[in-house]
């Protein structure tokens, strides 16, 4: 309900502002802008954006990507209003009930939107486990069973590549991940001291196996092995869990995001797989663990030669 109530408020609210921009500025006793026409343009975003509010309202579970969006707008525009009205002076501090009305009174429900959407997932997933109805096996013989069934791109599977040399294995979250493009950049770097050492290198993502590959050697990983797992079951057998809310979007990985992203510039790609799933490393050798990393927060940032004792 919560999603179609601002669905409407904001198809309504962009709809005024195109047709009318200066009167919310008169009714606030604001002087109006003269450049009109950027109020207009923010007015049909805003209602674009009531648009998709309206569609995610039908399920909010599938949608919360849409959400999620949302939520980053109203959190990044009051930061924005404030600098500008305080710091440059450069917007009307006359504005602040427009803010509250378009941004702070959504941070409860949208919140509770997205912590519902992960519960939900989560429980769905729990479920699939239930249904297997299948023995669960201990931890050495479910990492070779595993390993056995994971067949990378060149044909071998994860144990036969393990069996020939120790091996460092990469969970990646998705290849659209700013923390995955950053690792997978760190991985080029680091792969002559792996090289040196006799290490390999294989790669685990969740996106079809052409566009993992041309992202791989685009990157400076060309030919590198990786293995395609959309239904996550070798996550789940190395036991790389779902993040939570904290771990993928708490404020040391924004600040991380930004360095990493806009900053370093490994910049950011569209969402493949679970946007959920935790990464993690291990080193791997004829079936079994070595040393294993997996990650607490999705910004955290490895030593894979530490790992790999390279």
């Amino acid at each position: 309900m919560s999603l179609r109530i601002a669905g409407v408020y904001n198809i309504a609210w962009g709809a005024w502002t195109v047709l009318d921009p200066r009167f919310p500025f008169m009714l606030l006793g604001v002087p109006a802008p003269t450049d009109a026409f950027i109020w207009q343009c923010l007015g049909m975003v805003i209602g674009v954006y009531g648009l998709g509010y309206w569609i995610a309202g039908s399920n909010p579970v599938r949608h919360w990507p849409i959400v999620l969006v949302g939520m980053l707008g109203k959190v990044f525009g009051p930061i924005g209003f404030v600098w500008t009205a305080l710091i440059t002076r450069e917007a009307p501090i006359g504005l602040w009930p427009m803010l509250i009305a378009n941004d702070l009174v959504w941070w409860i429900p949208f919140t509770l939107i997205l912590m519902h959407a992960w519960r939900a997932s989560e429980a769905a997933r729990l479920s699939r486990i239930a249904a297997a109805d299948v023995a669960v096996p201990s931890d050495s013989d479910r990492i070779a069973t595993a390993m056995s069934g994971a067949t990378a791109s060149d044909g071998r599977t994860l144990r036969e590549i393990s069996d020939a040399s120790p091996t460092l294995v990469v969970f990646l979250r998705h290849i659209g991940c700013t923390f995955c493009r950053e690792a997978v950049a760190d991985l080029a770097r680091m792969k002559p001291r792996l090289d040196a050492s006799k290490v390999s290198i294989v790669l685990v993502h969740m996106s079809d196996p052409a566009r993992a590959a041309a992202f791989f050697d685009s990157m400076g990983l060309a030919g590198a092995p990786h293995v395609s797992d959309p239904d996550r079951s070798l996550y789940r057998a190395f036991e790389l869990n779902r993040g939570r809310l904290g771990a993928l979007f708490g404020v040391r990985v924004w600040i991380r995001g930004i360095r990493a992203g806009l900053i370093d510039g490994h910049g950011v790609g569209r969402l493949e797989g679970d946007g959920f799933q935790m990464p993690g490393a291990f080193l791997v050798h004829r079936g079994g663990i070595v040393r294993a990393f997996r990650h607490e927060s999705a910004s955290d940032r490895p030593d894979y030669c530490e790992i790999a004792g390279a």
